[in-house]
């Protein structure tokens, strides 16, 4: 997002010019240097993501019900020549978080289910459900114990088809597993559909001041302006009536105190 902007700043200034309004041509020029130097010294993403991060720095103490889903959103897959379809780099922080919350429900004596949500929007030929799955079951956590969603293409399905597993599943408490930059969106859309759970950051991403234009520091600009875009986009179809119809809150079992569940 942050290159398809400068790009178009860049193309814009070039026409201003040839139009002869050379100085709305600078004008623009001016302002996207300005944005790229703030972009790339890690200034306007540290900003950025400390507004979509800081809520959820401190994991939450996990206060186990009786019954648990955890439910995972998936963040894309990589194909391998000659081997099976991989979780891209980034999804590996979601996945060892999911797996180790799974593991310390499970030493408790809970129950717990870990729902996956994710199809293939790539079009690599498996869904991220069953990529993300495979992994969670090689870090112990058993099938009966895993639900996968897999016709979900965006963070918007992940959470309109998530609500019908959850209703069967009947948890007492939700947990959402994402990154730290994408769980305000995430919760956003989850509670459009009644879906309130308890939010967990898996990884924590953080730009670094330079005084030399950083792309990393673009990169993580991008994935925080991909987050905004995001929020506002749910914002403006509800006012034009373009999303789903809200729903009730999930009708979920109420939680029984820890103390009267089976040790």
């Amino acid at each position: 997002m942050i290159f398809t902007a400068l790009a178009v700043a860049l193309v814009l200034a070039c026409v201003l010019r040839w139009v002869r309004w050379r100085g709305c041509s600078r004008v623009v020029f001016a302002l996207a240097l300005i944005l790229f130097l703030l972009a790339g010294s890690g200034l306007l993403p540290m900003l950025l993501l400390q507004r979509l991060q800081a809520s959820y720095v401190v994991r939450p103490a996990p206060a186990w019900a009786s019954d648990n889903a955890i439910v995972l959103l998936t963040s894309g897959a990589v194909p391998v020549p000659d081997e099976p379809v991989e979780p891209g780099f980034a999804a590996y922080g979601r996945i060892v978080q999911a797996a180790t919350m799974y593991r310390d429900c499970a030493s408790a004596a809970r129950r717990c289910t870990v729902l996956v949500t994710g199809g293939d929007p790539s079009l690599l030929g498996t869904p991220l459900a069953v990529t993300y799955g495979a992994v969670l079951q090689r870090l112990g956590v058993p099938v009966a114990d895993l639900t996968l969603e897999s016709r979900s293409r965006n963070t918007w399905q992940n959470a309109q088809f998530s609500r019908p597993l959850l209703q069967a599943l009947g948890a007492q408490r939700i947990w959402l597993v994402t990154s730290g930059f994408h769980l305000q969106r995430g919760l956003l859309y989850f509670a459009h559909f009644g879906i309130h759970p308890t939010p967990v950051r898996a990884d924590y991403l953080a730009a670094t001041f330079s005084l030399w234009p950083s792309a990393s520091n673009l990169v993580l600009t991008n994935l925080a302006l991909h987050e905004y875009a995001g929020i506002a986009r749910y914002y403006v179809y509800n006012a034009l009536g373009w999303n789903a119809p809200q729903s009730m809150a999930l009708d979920v079992a109420p939680v029984v105190d820890d103390a009267s569940a089976p040790k």
